[in-house]
């Protein structure tokens, strides 16, 4: 969440930065009434706390006097004090529970450099990349051979089954088959590997409780888009960015130990409930789903480079899988709820000629540490600082085995994959009917 003290001190430059994301004034007006409010009735409980102790302090005078009428009398009024103090801080304590879920519903502060915009047609494509673009080699035009959609391709190779995996769990839980199944295996590995020697690899559960959840701004505003074990009180996570932001939650580190960066691979549950009958078919939006996450929490100073570290393992990765992409910044009005930027990387899939969103890098300065209380105690003295924290994926990979499959189809219905996956495949780089 956003820090009250930026409301409090300079309402405009918070709303005007609000504004950009289609955030209404009355909302940052809302927070800051219910702040005064707040502050107001702690007032209220603290002279009446003082009243309580002073009378207190007379009582025992009166008593040590021998004034047992002025003791009692003092006593009774103190008695009256104090239930008004204990009305105080209730009302105090109900007001402070409104202006956290109004903090907590209030979106991030964009990035001053994030392009303003309403939605996802203001979206600033940055660059895209292909196979022989340093060489000069133009733009690919698909093949007819590639002109056709992940799902067929499945099927006539044995290696995606969605009817047997909706007849299981329902619709858009694929099931993926042999070589399909080593396939999302291999990429795993692939990407792994690639991110051994800057990120500890974590492997964290999958099922996390509400105030995980919290700390990364999945709730409570999005609870209709997760699944929840309600028997049990825990959330089935939609990405690894949700156990890796509060690992350290509560803590605080030593700012020499920062940046600590971290990678995970997790299946991910999405009930992707606003998009009922919109990209339904094959592996374009699923359920469930496996995805290679990277994160870090750093000092503001270090985002910058971490964020830009993981665009770039992600590039690198789609160059290695040789994958047509582009990289767009997003803008404001479409920018994820706790996030100040985001860049998100999209495949071009030829088969269902559709761009695939497969990451989000995104930088949320203190906004989830604040929620999850993760800070650092500087090396020059002072007291503890809130972490940024950073996270993308590197990658998500339903998508990423559609476009592979959609790309690598040959004329003849067999796949080629990216000889860079050979180690994970067996030696085995084309997919054929078995």
């Amino acid at each position: 969440m956003i820090d009250i003290r930026l409301v409090r001190d300079d309402r405009g430059a918070v709303t005007a930065a609000l504004g950009r994301r289609g955030v209404a004034a009355v909302e940052v007006e809302r927070v800051a009434e219910l702040d005064a409010d707040h502050r107001a009735r702690l007032a209220r409980r603290e002279t009446l706390r003082a009243e309580v102790k002073a009378l207190s302090r007379q009582v025992g005078d009166a008593r040590r006097s021998g004034d047992e009428d002025r003791a009692r009398e003092l006593s009774d009024a103190s008695r009256r004090l104090g239930e008004e103090e204990r009305a105080a801080g209730a009302a105090a304590d109900a007001v402070a529970r409104e202006l956290t879920t109004a903090l907590l519903h209030l979106p991030n502060l964009p990035a001053d450099d994030a392009p303003d915009g309403a939605g996802p047609d203001d979206n600033v494509i940055l660059r895209t990349w292909w196979p022989g673009k340093d060489g000069g080699v133009p733009e690919p035009a698909p093949e007819r051979h590639q002109r056709v959609p992940h799902w067929e391709i499945g099927e006539e190779l044995g290696i995606l089954d969605l009817a047997r995996g909706a007849r299981m769990a329902g619709s858009m839980f694929p099931l993926y088959r042999g070589m399909g199944a080593r396939l999302l295996r291999a990429l795993t590995s692939f990407a792994l590997e690639r991110h051994a020697d800057g990120y500890e690899e974590i492997r964290p559960p999958t099922l996390v409780l509400t105030e995980t959840m919290t700390s990364t701004g999945h709730l409570p505003k999005f609870s209709d888009e997760a699944y929840h074990v309600e028997r049990d009180d825990l959330w089935a996570i939609p990405t690894a960015e949700v156990p890796l932001t509060s690992m350290h939650r509560g803590e605080i580190l030593a700012e020499a130990d920062l940046p600590v960066r971290l990678t995970a691979v997790t299946q991910c549950f999405r009930r992707e409930a606003g998009a009922a009958g919109r990209d339904t078919r094959g592996l374009l939006r699923v359920h469930e789903f496996e995805k290679v996450e990277l994160f870090a929490y750093t000092t503001p100073e270090q985002a910058p480079s971490a964020h830009a570290d993981i665009v770039a393992r992600a590039e690198g990765i789609l160059q290695a899988l040789g994958l047509h992409y582009r990289v767009l910044d997003l803008c404001t009005g479409d920018l994820g709820t706790s996030s100040a930027r985001t860049f998100d990387l999209e495949v071009y899939a030829p088969g269902c000629d559709r761009w695939l969103e497969v990451s989000s890098v995104s930088w949320f300065r203190d906004y989830q540490a604040r929620r999850a209380q993760v800070r650092y105690r500087p090396s020059g003295g002072g007291g503890p600082r809130l972490v940024h924290t950073v996270n993308g994926s590197a990658l998500a990979w339903a998508r990423i085995w559609a476009a592979l499959v959609e790309t690598g189809r040959q004329p003849d219905g067999s796949v080629a994959l990216p000889d860079c996956l050979a180690p994970w495949l067996g030696g085995d780089t084309v997919l054929v009917a078995r």
